[in-house]
């Protein structure tokens, strides 16, 4: 969706939530791109899960499928960097399962991106586990936004994860929203908005 991957200024990644088809995020580009020359990409999991239990669950209960879902991840990076695309010229993004993987990705293949956008989700490990990363995100900016309480994203988890992104060199925004549903609110989907703007409106990619 958006521009051709040819004549993209730069490329949204966006990872659906469990249960969720790949065209059901993909439906928020036009919001999130809005009139930028941007090609929005959206791999779809088999049977719509990229792993089959919790993100704090221990995770070699999650694998291979995790391990997998990550290449799937990096084989979508690859198709922008074959068309020219670096990654300071991609956004990963996604929704709570998608969320995680997006910034489970960017933690463990760490450089400058345009950015990530994490609407409920974090990284993954069992409570108590470390999830230092080591690398340096080099000044990427980073949205993290939840519910709290969600009953499926511990908020402190959402917290957690954003203090490792920021010592790995993530500029972090991070947003609380009590009582929200499971769900991407509104406000959420401006700042991911504002987030995109600021990474390519007056960049050397948009002319």
């Amino acid at each position: 969706m958006g521009a051709p991957l040819e004549d993209a200024a730069g490329v949204v990644i966006m990872l659906h939530g469990r249960g969720g088809p790949a065209a059901e995020i993909l439906s928020l580009a036009s919001e999130l791109g809005g009139e930028l020359p941007l090609a929005f990409l959206a791999p779809e999991a088999v049977g719509f899960a990229w792993y089959p239990n919790s993100f704090l669950a221990e995770r070699e209960s999650n694998e291979p499928w995790l391990s997998s879902a990550l290449s799937r991840v990096q084989s979508v990076v690859g198709l922008a960097l074959a068309a020219g695309i670096t990654r300071e010229r991609i956004v990963i993004g996604g929704f709570s399962q998608g969320a995680c993987l997006a910034t489970e990705f960017i933690a463990t293949h760490p450089a400058r991106y345009a950015g990530l956008i994490a609407w409920t989700g974090g990284l993954i490990g069992p409570p108590g586990s470390d999830l230092s990363h080591p690398g340096d995100l080099a000044g990427t900016p980073a949205f993290l936004g939840s519910s709290d309480p969600d009953p499926y994203v511990p908020w402190p988890r959402v917290e957690e994860s954003a203090k490792v992104l920021t010592a790995m060199g993530a500029r972090v925004t991070l947003r609380s929203y009590p009582g929200k549903p499971h769900t991407v609110s509104a406000e959420e989907i401006e700042l991911a908005r504002q987030l995109i703007a600021r990474a390519f409106v007056g960049s050397n990619a948009v002319k």
